[in-house]
């Protein structure tokens, strides 16, 4: 991310998430308010580029947002179910949940983690687009490659007595390893059983065919030219070792497979993820 600018990748990720509302066919994961939030000029590059947005390389990058996003908010709503009454998205981009909360009556409280830059930004696209702030919602600004979460969530009012709902997503990869991992060893041993993380990685390039290496180069040139380069990479079996090792139990890795057999079968489009994106939950 460039010193002093938003993140260009959350405005990215926020425009797969809305052209998803209008040019997929049924919806896999339903945000009434990402159209909103992106403003009338990401709703007329939309516009703009409806033909490339269903070109297949696009359909592969927004399936796993939205595989993602659903993953992460299906269990967001068992974990509540279950007593939870804290949620941290940490990264949080432009992800809408906590101006469409159905827990709010719950007093499910929300801490929104991200960059003090995109954070600002998110904030005036809020007040553009009239979307009130609730007040269940506090907004934690972090710079996950040079500070700790601990310090800024403990200032926010984060109880971590509280077993806590924590989402991770499109973050893990721009993060040198050593950062990702001391996050999740802060969340592992900070936070009561019942707390629970998901997050979503890329596996190594090298462990896929010819062909799969050539497409993955493609996507990896695609986000590199937004000034965020993929910078991580992690084998399933190796991260799995690493979570048990911070104390995490509970492991459930996602695949591809397993990601386009529980949100993406029998689609007649080309709505499908490709091969290099994981999702990861595990428990404290």
């Amino acid at each position: 991310m460039k010193q002093d600018t938003p993140s260009l990748t959350a405005y990215r990720v926020a425009l797969m998430r809305a052209a998803h509302q209008i040019y997929d066919n049924p919806t896999v994961f339903e945000d009434p308010v990402a159209l909103a939030i992106i403003g009338p000029h990401g709703a007329a590059e939309l516009r703009s580029k409806k033909r490339q947005l269903r070109t297949r390389l696009h359909s592969n990058l927004r399936a796993i947002v939205v595989a993602r996003s659903r993953l992460a908010e299906d269990a967001l709503s068992e974990a509540v179910k279950c007593g939870v009454r804290q949620y941290v998205i940490l990264g949080a981009g432009l992800d809408t949940f906590a101006y469409r909360n159905p827990y709010s009556a719950l007093g499910l409280n929300i801490f929104e983690v991200d960059h003090p830059d995109t954070q600002e930004w998110k904030i005036k696209q809020l007040k553009a687009a009239a979307i009130s702030i609730p007040e269940n919602l506090t907004f934690t600004p972090v710079d996950f490659a040079k500070q700790s979460l601990a310090g800024p969530l403990q200032k926010s009012g984060f109880d971590t007595n509280q077993p806590t709902f924590f989402s991770w997503l499109g973050v893990t990869m721009y993060l040198p390893a050593a950062s990702m991992l001391k996050t999740l060893q802060y969340i592992a041993s900070s936070t009561p059983s019942g707390s629970e993380v998901i997050f979503d990685y890329i596996i190594p390039p090298s462990s896929q065919g010819i062909l799969r290496r050539v497409v993955f180069s493609l996507l990896s040139k695609k986000v590199g030219r937004a000034g965020e380069p993929w910078i991580s990479f992690y084998d399933p079996d190796a991260l799995k070792t690493e979570l048990k090792a911070l104390g995490f139990t509970q492991l459930t890795d996602f695949g591809p497979e397993e990601l386009n057999s529980l949100f993406f079968k029998d689609r007649k489009d080309a709505l499908r993820i490709g091969s290099f994106g994981h999702v990861m939950k595990a428990h404290s």
